[in-house]
C-alpha cells in the first residue's frame, strides 16, 4: 500500500483527536456540564479517518447520532464541535443543534442525524448533485447495524445502484443497535452481502484496521468517481462506551470488551507504522501532546463562550412545505 509519510501522520492525528475528544466528553457528561445526551464514537477511530482520507471539503459525507468521529475526521473544527456540544453561541450550529446534529456545509459534512437510517436519502441526494454537475464529487454515508435494518437504508441503496450514483455506504456495525445484538438482528452471515441483491460489490473489512479500511474504502471510491456506481462496505468494529451515557452495559460482557479494546485500531497503527520504519515514535509522541494542547484550547473556548440569546431562538430554523 502507497501512502505518504504525511497521510499516515496525518491518520494518527485524527484518529488520537476523535479519541481524546470522546474521553473528554466521556468525562464532562458524567461532571453533568454536557446539556442532552451524546453518543461516543470512541472504539471506531479507523473507519471514519480511514474513509475521510481519500476526500476533499467539497466531497460529501452523511452521518448518524454517533457523529462527532465523522466531523473530526472530516476536518470540521474541534473548537466549533465542543462549542456545539455545549450549547454554545459559537457552535457549528451556533448551540442549536447539540451533538447529534453537529453539521458544517463547507467542510462537506452534511449533518450528523438523530434518525437512525435518515442518512442514507440524504447521501443519495448528494450523489445525484455530484453526478448531475459532472463534478467528481462522492459520498461518503455512514450507518450502523442497527440502521441497516431500515427501509430508509433499503431504498437508498436501491436508488443508488440504479441510477449508479457516487456513493459508499459505510455500515459501522459496532455488533449492537443499542441494546440488541447483531447477532439476533441482522439475518444473513453478513451485511455486506446485501450488497449483491442490489447489483453493487458487498465488501467485509476489518474496522480495527485503519489501513485496511483505507484500502477498501480507495477502491469504492475509485469506482464512485469512475461512473460505476456505489459501494457496500461493512466495517465490523466496536464502540467502547455505550450507546448513549449514562448506558449501564448490561447487555455485553466485561470478556467481550476486552478481546476487541487488545486490538485497539490507535495502538495496532502505532506498532505497525514504528516497527516498519514509516515514521518515527518521537514523531507520534509530539502528536499526542499537540492533541492534548489543542482539546484543551477547545474546552477553554466552550466554556468562555455565550449561550445563545433567546431572541435568536427561530433564527436559522427552516421549514419546508
Amino acid at each position: 500500500m502507497d501512502i505518504s509519510r504525511e497521510k499516515l501522520l496525518w491518520m494518527y492525528e485524527r484518529m488520537q483527536m476523535i479519541r481524546h475528544f470522546e474521553n473528554q466528553l466521556h468525562e464532562d457528561f458524567a461532571a453533568g456540564k454536557i446539556p442532552g445526551f451524546v453518543h461516543l464514537y470512541a472504539g471506531e477511530e479507523a473507519i471514519a479517518v480511514g474513509v475521510c482520507a481519500h476526500l476533499t471539503d467539497s466531497d460529501f459525507i452523511t452521518s448518524t447520532h454517533r457523529g462527532h468521529g465523522h466531523c473530526i475526521a472530516k476536518g470540521v473544527s474541534v473548537r466549533e464541535m465542543m462549542a456545539e456540544i455545549f450549547g454554545k453561541a459559537s457552535g457549528c450550529c451556533k448551540g442549536k443543534g447539540g451533538s447529534m446534529h453537529i453539521a458544517n456545509v463547507d467542510k462537506g459534512m452534511l449533518g450528523a442525524n438523530g434518525i437512525v437510517g435518515g442518512g442514507p436519502p440524504l447521501a443519495c441526494g448528494a450523489g445525484l448533485t455530484g453526478r448531475v454537475k459532472g463534478t467528481g464529487q462522492v459520498t461518503a454515508c455512514f450507518f450502523g447495524d442497527g440502521g441497516s435494518n431500515q427501509g430508509t437504508t433499503a431504498e437508498s441503496l436501491n436508488l443508488a445502484s440504479i441510477w449508479k450514483l457516487p456513493v459508499v455506504f459505510f455500515c459501522e456495525n459496532n455488533r449492537f443497535a443499542q441494546t440488541t445484538s447483531a447477532d439476533f438482528s441482522v439475518g444473513g452471515n453478513d451485511i455486506a452481502a446485501r450488497g449483491a441483491a442490489y447489483g453493487m460489490p458487498g465488501v467485509v473489512v476489518d474496522g480495527q484496521d485503519v489501513l485496511a479500511v483505507y484500502e477498501a474504502a480507495g477502491e469504492a471510491f475509485k469506482r464512485a468517481r469512475a461512473g460505476e456506481g456505489p459501494t457496500l462496505l461493512e466495517c465490523q468494529t466496536y464502540r467502547y462506551f455505550g450507546h448513549f451515557e449514562g448506558d449501564n452495559l448490561k447487555y455485553r460482557t466485561r470478556d467481550e470488551e476486552a478481546e476487541f479494546k487488545e486490538r485497539d485500531c490507535i495502538e495496532r497503527f502505532r506498532e505497525t507504522v514504528v516497527s516498519q520504519n514509516l515514521v518515527k515514535s518521537d514523531e507520534l509522541d509530539g502528536i499526542d501532546e499537540q492533541v492534548r494542547e489543542t482539546l484543551a484550547d477547545a474546552v477553554r473556548f466552550a466554556a468562555e463562550s455565550p449561550a445563545p440569546k433567546p431572541e435568536e431562538c427561530l433564527d436559522d430554523v427552516y421549514v419546508s412545505y
